[in-house]
């Protein structure tokens, strides 16, 4: 077991599906959340934001956690408080008075594993024997495609099973994926990278003005995926009027297997692939998919876009990473922590400004809004491309 480094991937692909359970099993709740406990959807939008900030602000201090306790150690970690926050989700609402503050507590717990999650597992694959790490580190992203799938379907699933007033046991079935995860990482060989020291690692990146134009590049991809992926339950519920169980297995569901299936096409064929064109393209038609979403009046052809959304954000955030990692392979978690912050960054503000303008106007126009992320990415890779930079990555 010690040289399997097979073992240690499918530790990772699950981490990525531990995190897929913690980023859309909640919003599958929210219209539950809305009509059981009456919070509005721009409090549901918010505790999205809460989410992903608590991720970002496990992203900045992550490289000194990482540096202190090492990279399974940290890895470890995550899973422990992922299962301790899908726990508590199980539980609080039941016993506090303020059902809103329940669930943030729980919350907090597990978007400090999952903000882990996002920055140690990424670098345990890129540091792993491989001749194609680009199509490694998309391989490992679908998996996080595949455990949105699953936390759809499964949910919905027990939904129909169990009840939706059993929400909680749901969610406390969900906390035993970590559980399990954290003991079988303990047996995971690692490699750990050559110790690069703070002040070189920091010049390279921090001196270099294309990072941070990957950096925006990371935020956009943020917030195109997650503005449709945490709003189209309710989506298909509020404003297409669809059944919860056909909404969820038709919107979030479809947004998933679309983007699972991107991801493992670029996988198989991303070393063969112009990166920087094949994420012009992507950007290009996620930016036409969210306006026929907002603008459609066809419930057939809002669903069939946001199934083809999901494809087109499917290249964007492991795209971005094997770009990082081909031109400042010296950057290591640090560089890691910065894509993985921003990243998370869109997941907060695309989903916020969706919910936001959704409480005013309908959802329709928050999708019409949410529209400048990837219209953004399209701007910021044409100038990318112009420089040529990142050329050695092809």
């Amino acid at each position: 077991m010690a040289n399997n480094y097979n073992y240690t991937r499918v530790c990772c692909y699950i981490g990525y599906f531990v995190q897929a359970i913690i980023n859309n099993f909640l919003p599958l709740l929210f219209v539950t959340f809305n009509s059981q406990f009456g919070i509005s959807f721009e409090k549901l939008g918010i505790l999205i934001v809460i989410n992903f900030c608590t991720q970002i602000a496990v992203d900045v201090i992550s490289v000194k956690i990482i540096d202190k306790v090492g990279y399974k150690n940290t890895a470890i970690l995550a899973h422990v408080f992922a299962s301790i926050g899908l726990a508590l989700l199980a539980f609080l609402p039941n016993i506090m008075s303020n059902v809103y503050t329940a669930i943030i507590i729980s919350i907090l717990f597990y978007a400090f594993g999952s903000g882990l999650i996002e920055v140690i597992i990424s670098p345990i694959i890129e540091y792993l024997p491989s001749n194609a790490k680009a199509a490694s580190m998309s391989f490992l992203h679908s998996f996080y495609c595949w455990g949105q799938l699953a936390t759809v379907i499964i949910t919905t699933i027990m939904f129909v099973l169990l009840g939706i007033d059993r929400w909680s046991v749901i969610s406390l079935i969900w906390a035993v994926v970590p559980f399990v995860n954290l003991f079988l990482f303990i047996r995971a060989p690692i490699v750990v990278p050559e110790n690069v020291s703070p002040e070189k690692r920091n010049r390279h990146l921090l001196k270099n003005g294309n990072f941070y134009l990957l950096l925006l590049v990371m935020l956009c991809a943020g917030s195109s995926e997650l503005a449709v992926s945490q709003w189209v339950s309710a989506f298909a519920e509020v404003s297409l009027g669809l059944d919860k169980s056909v909404g969820d297995l038709l919107g979030p569901c479809a947004f998933a297997l679309f983007m699972g299936v991107g991801r493992l096409i670029y996988g198989l064929a991303g070393e063969r692939l112009n990166i920087k064109k094949t994420m012009l393209v992507c950007a290009v038609l996620c930016f036409s998919c969210y306006m026929v979403i907002a603008l459609s009046g066809s419930a057939v052809l809002s669903l069939v876009f946001c199934a083809i959304c999901g494809f087109s954000v499917s290249v964007m955030w492991p795209g971005t990473l094997s770009i990082a990692s081909a031109s400042f392979a010296s950057g290591g978690a640090l560089m890691f922590g910065f894509l993985a912050a921003f990243g998370d960054l869109g997941c907060s503000v695309g989903p916020w400004v969706a919910g936001k303008m959704a409480d005013s106007y309908g959802l329709q126009s928050g999708f019409l809004l949410a529209g400048i992320f990837p219209l953004i990415m399209i701007f910021v890779i044409i100038y990318l491309i112009k420089k040529d930079f990142i050329a050695k990555t092809q």
